[in-house]
């Protein structure tokens, strides 16, 4: 046992000495690498050159941010003044989708010339940017498979612009929840609902829309008439009332019309007014039919209907 102990101890101290050896002479090899990065360093900072060309670098980084400021300013103001020469012309777009267009044509050139910018920028810092965009393309090609959902979006987003599906200041329906469309983007789409929620769709994921906007809307009325009220009266102050409104309310596009009869309820006859307005414009106009269609009816003695409830007593015997 003694014999293999020592064998061991006598074995393993000479690996030891030379891992100590080699690790020693990797340090020493390392502080020199160090040391010569140091002394290039030192020597690059008292290098004049290298100050002219550092300065150089920072001047033409700062001219170019300036002169993209200056473009993207100056592209926006002229984007702007065609649409409003466009807007004096006989063949006009509607405003709807003129809003629509300037917002997406103002983040297009926006995007490029930030682009353009930034490779500007790199190859004022020495960078090789065509190794940079070939090794890009590369990269690109490996992250696309993962970013097939933006595309998507992207690519609807032209399409929702082109077929002119909604424009900015639309009122749309999409799935659980409608609103004013904000914003149509080349990825998502704002919509701000009546209730002043915001929320920011993307493009991809639009299925169905409709659109409340394009078309005239209608809106539908229902008055009550008591059983015991005079329902040919009543009918006939409603279309004196419903014929001189449209001298009175732009947003109706014709008369308002009575369409009689609509339900028999246990305790009221319901009559249905149906009126066509301008879009969007039905829900107020609503409102306006039933306060003079209301006011109407009390000044010829026609009350609303009251819950009535009928008492039956009935002797045993009978």
């Amino acid at each position: 046992m003694f014999y293999l102990y020592t064998h061991s101890f006598f074995v393993q101290k000479p690996i030891i000495v030379v891992i100590i050896v080699f690790k020693q002479n990797s340090l020493e090899k390392l502080v020199n690498y160090l040391w010569n990065i140091k002394g290039k360093f030192y020597k690059k900072l008292s290098d004049e050159d290298t100050w002219i060309h550092i300065g150089e670098g920072l001047i033409k980084i700062i001219a170019i941010l300036v002169i993209s400021r200056i473009i993207i300013g100056v592209s926006k103001a002229l984007i702007k003044k065609f649409f409003l020469v466009r807007s004096k012309s006989p063949l006009r777009i509607s405003e709807r989708r003129e809003a629509t267009l300037l917002k997406l044509l103002e983040n297009v050139i926006t995007y490029a010339v930030y682009f353009i910018s930034l490779v500007m920028i790199l190859d004022a810092c020495g960078i090789e940017v065509k190794a940079l965009l070939a090794g890009a393309g590369i990269v690109g090609l490996a992250v696309g498979f993962g970013a097939q959902s933006l595309v998507k979006d992207i690519i609807s987003g032209f399409f929702i612009i082109l077929e002119d599906q909604f424009s900015v200041g639309d009122y749309i329906r999409l799935g659980n929840f409608e609103g004013e469309v904000l914003e149509i983007g080349l990825r998502t789409t704002k919509v701000k609902t009546s209730t002043g929620e915001l929320h920011v769709v993307p493009n991809g994921g639009i299925s169905e829309v409709t659109n409340l906007s394009i078309l005239n809307s209608v809106a539908v009325v229902d008055v009550s008439i008591p059983y015991d009220g005079n329902v040919g009266l009543a009918e006939k102050v409603i279309n004196d009332l419903l014929e001189g409104m449209p001298e009175k309310h732009e947003d109706l596009i014709k008369a308002p019309e009575l369409l009689g009869i609509q339900s028999l309820n246990p305790t009221e006859i319901v009559l249905r007014i149906v009126a066509e307005t301008s879009p969007m414009r039905h829900w107020n106009m609503a409102r306006i039919l039933r306060k003079e269609i209301r006011a109407s009816l009390d000044e010829h003695g026609i009350e609303s209907p009251v819950p009535r409830m009928v008492m039956v007593n009935r002797n045993e015997g009978e």
